[in-house]
This record gives structure tokens, C-alpha cells and sequence, in this order.
């Protein structure tokens, strides 16, 4: 026959401290050991907001420990399983000198304690204070005695840490792996030009920016029209990741699409720009595009917000395709028509289109980052497609990414 068990002298009782939070990261219920690590007393604790109970040491300017116990709190309310941490240096106020703090290390794991339908009711927060450890881990360090029987416990209980803690990484870095591959999967099947194929004289470049998932709203893509004809356009829907690809998608496919079926850029900016209206997170997503007419040796073009596209001349002088611009996508609250603009080029001219990753830069003017671009063009005249858009991002410090998107096409013309 199973004892009856009470759970509140059980809980009260055991030798490692814990504290109870509601949802809402107030203390709800505390034990008694860590009353004894904290030397503070249950009505000092009880009713209080976590973080006002124990604000960081603003003595420390490294201190972290709010920033971290937060995420971990975080993680916890939102997958409903229990989240442990890595040692962690937590200084905590000391109760007989106001505004003095004393330095602590702990051993957190945070616990959901979930009702019969998987709803989070509160939290179990277990903080193992290992002070007396790591400070005899640091003596023993530097030439001192041996551990006592207490810190080998600790010492065990840090390695078990540790390796759950190792497991979980593993998981993550796994799981992140997939996540990593289906993305780059996406995003190369949205990016996906046939037409591109058929043209040798182009290159394309697509950066996504430093830590996403491979999938951001930048875009280019390429349509033939006839023998003589074809169309190249770039665009940048607001944001990044998998929301802003999505309506990247769309958008690059109703582009494509229009592309064939109007006289010119302008008409199927026109078009696109209604089209946006109906898209959630399409509006103000620039895109330019450019129809390259071989036999009249003549560029067409329009831009909707879009950095201009620049025309590298055989000589390497370069000319900004900057006459007509107008706002981006949907930004207008009635339907006006777009402007288009046409320039000559000559056999051996490049024409190079862009997203505004490859020229904007925090606390930087972007004429100054267009003046970036086209002084390193100008140096590139005599290289082919490809070797230019190396080179390019080579020497605007680029090739491994940045903290923007970066969709690049050179053509050479």
C-alpha cells in the first residue's frame, strides 16, 4: 500500500531550492533551501515580479542575468517542455547592505507544470546555488587544496548538466539543419529562371542576409519576349525570412507573368502594383525592371522605389538608369501610370541590377553607397559576367553576405 505523501512538507523540505512563478513570472510559492541561499524570507518573495525580486546587479556592467533567465522563462511558456540552462553568474541583492549585491553562480532548470489540456499553469524554477564551487574550482586552479565531498557532488551534477545540455544542442543543430535545407530547397524553386538558361551573358548572385534561414524577400529572374527580346527585373519585399519569400514568390511569378502580355516595364509595373494592393505584406516592396531589345541595341525600364540600375560602358564610365522612378508597389492610393525611360547601349556594355543590400550601410547616405558601387564597376569593365559579379562583391567587402539581402544580375549586353 502506497503512503500518503504531503507534497507541500515535501516540497517544503528538499534540500534543492526551488521557487513557483505563475504565467506571469510572479512568485507564487517558495522552499525553504532557497530561502537559505538567498537569506532572504518568504514575505520578501512572495507576490513579487521575478525580475523585481532579483533585477540585475547594476554594478555589472556584463551582468546578463535577466536577459537569460527571460528566454529560458520564454522558452518554457511557449513549448510547454522544460528548458535547462548552462551555468549561469547571477548576483542577487544582499539583504543586509541596501544596494549592495553579492555574487552567485547557479545551476538553473526551469519546469512547466501543465493541466490535462497541455496548458502551461505555472513554472518550477530549480536554481542550484554552486557559489561554493566555482569559487573552489578557481583555488583548486590556481594551486589549492581538494574538493570537499559537497563540491564532488556539485562537480557530478555540473557534468550531468552538461551533457543534457550537449544532447539538447545536438537536437537543435540537427533539427536547424533540416529546417536549413527545406528553406534552401524553397527559396532555389522560387528563384527558379528557365530562361535564364538560355542566356550565357548573364550572371546572378543571391546572398541571403548573415544568420537567416536562406529564404528572404529579394528576388531577380529573367523572361524572354522574342529572338530579340527578353526582360530582367530584381525586386525587395519588406523583411525577411519565410513570410517575406512567400510574398516574394507570388509577386515574382505575377511579374513574370505580366511581363509577356504588356508593351513594356511600365505597364507591368502598373499591373504588379495593383496586385499588390491585394497582397498582405506586398506594400511598399520596390522592384525595377528592364526590357533589353538586342536588334535596336535599346534598353526600356521603370522602377517602382527601386535603387537604380547602372549601365558599365565598355570605357568604364557608368550611368545610372534613374529617369523614371516612381514609388514602390502600392504605395499610391489610386492608380496612376508609371514612367518609362529608355537608353541606348553599345555591343560590350554590361548592365547590372540590384537589391539595396549590395549598396546601403547603417548611418550611410545611399548616394554614397551608389558612389561605392559604380567607382568598383568602373574598374570592372573588361571582366566577363560572372568574374564582374565576383569581383564586385569581392570588393564591396560582400562575398560573405551582409545584414541585408542581396540579389545581384550583370548582363552582359
Amino acid at each position: 500500500m502506497m503512503p500518503d505523501i504531503d507534497y507541500t512538507v515535501l516540497f517544503a523540505s528538499s534540500p534543492s531550492p526551488y521557487l513557483v512563478l505563475d504565467t506571469q513570472l510572479v512568485i507564487i510559492d517558495v522552499n525553504d533551501a532557497y530561502l537559505r541561499a538567498t537569506a532572504l524570507r518568504r514575505d520578501q518573495l512572495l507576490g513579487q515580479y521575478i525580475f523585481d525580486a532579483f533585477p540585475d546587479n547594476p554594478h555589472d556592467p556584463d551582468a546578463d542575468g535577466v536577459r537569460n533567465l527571460s528566454a529560458s522563462f520564454a522558452r518554457v511558456l511557449k513549448s510547454g517542455e522544460p528548458d535547462t540552462m548552462a551555468l549561469q553568474r547571477y548576483d542577487i541583492p544582499d539583504p543586509r547592505r541596501a544596494g549592495r549585491f553579492t555574487e552567485h553562480w547557479w545551476s538553473p532548470v526551469n519546469t512547466p507544470v501543465v493541466d490535462s489540456e497541455g496548458t502551461v499553469t505555472c513554472i518550477i524554477h530549480r536554481a542550484e546555488d554552486v557559489t561554493a564551487f566555482v569559487r573552489s574550482r578557481r583555488f583548486r586552479d590556481q594551486g589549492g587544496g581538494k574538493l570537499t565531498s559537497r563540491e564532488e557532488g556539485m562537480e557530478a551534477e555540473l557534468y550531468a548538466r552538461a551533457r543534457e545540455l550537449q544532447r539538447l544542442n545536438e537536437e537543435l543543430r540537427l533539427a536547424h539543419g533540416r529546417e536549413r535545407q527545406v528553406a534552401v530547397t524553397l527559396q532555389e524553386a522560387m528563384l527558379h529562371s528557365p530562361d535564364l538558361a538560355r542566356h550565357p551573358n548573364i550572371a546572378v548572385r543571391y546572398l541571403p542576409a548573415i544568420g537567416s534561414l536562406n529564404v528572404c524577400g529579394d528576388w531577380y529572374d529573367t523572361v524572354d519576349l522574342s529572338d530579340s527580346r527578353f526582360a530582367v527585373a530584381v525586386g525587395d519585399v519588406v523583411g525577411h525570412g519565410l513570410q517575406a519569400a512567400t510574398v516574394m514568390g507570388m509577386l515574382r511569378s505575377a511579374l513574370s507573368a505580366v511581363s509577356r502580355a504588356v508593351p513594356g516595364p511600365a505597364q507591368a509595373l502598373e499591373i504588379l502594383g495593383l496586385y499588390a494592393r491585394s497582397l498582405e505584406g506586398a506594400l511598399a516592396t520596390t522592384a525595377v525592371t528592364a526590357m533589353v531589345d538586342s536588334r535596336s541595341n535599346l534598353i526600356m525600364y521603370s522602377s517602382a522605389g527601386h535603387p537604380p540600375p547602372v549601365l558599365l560602358r565598355r570605357d568604364g564610365s557608368c550611368e545610372l538608369l534613374d529617369q523614371a522612378t516612381d514609388p514602390p508597389l502600392g504605395a499610391r492610393p489610386e492608380h496612376v501610370l508609371r514612367p518609362q525611360a529608355g537608353v541606348a547601349y553599345e555591343t560590350g556594355d554590361t548592365l547590372v541590377l540590384y537589391t539595396d543590400g549590395l549598396i546601403e550601410r547603417r548611418d550611410e547616405d545611399i548616394d554614397t553607397g551608389v558612389g561605392r558601387l559604380t567607382s568598383a564597376l568602373s574598374t570592372c569593365a573588361d571582366l566577363g559576367p560572372e568574374t564582374l559579379a565576383d569581383a564586385l562583391l569581392q570588393r564591396l567587402h560582400l562575398t560573405a553576405g551582409s545584414s541585408d539581402d542581396i540579389a545581384l544580375v550583370v548582363i552582359r549586353l
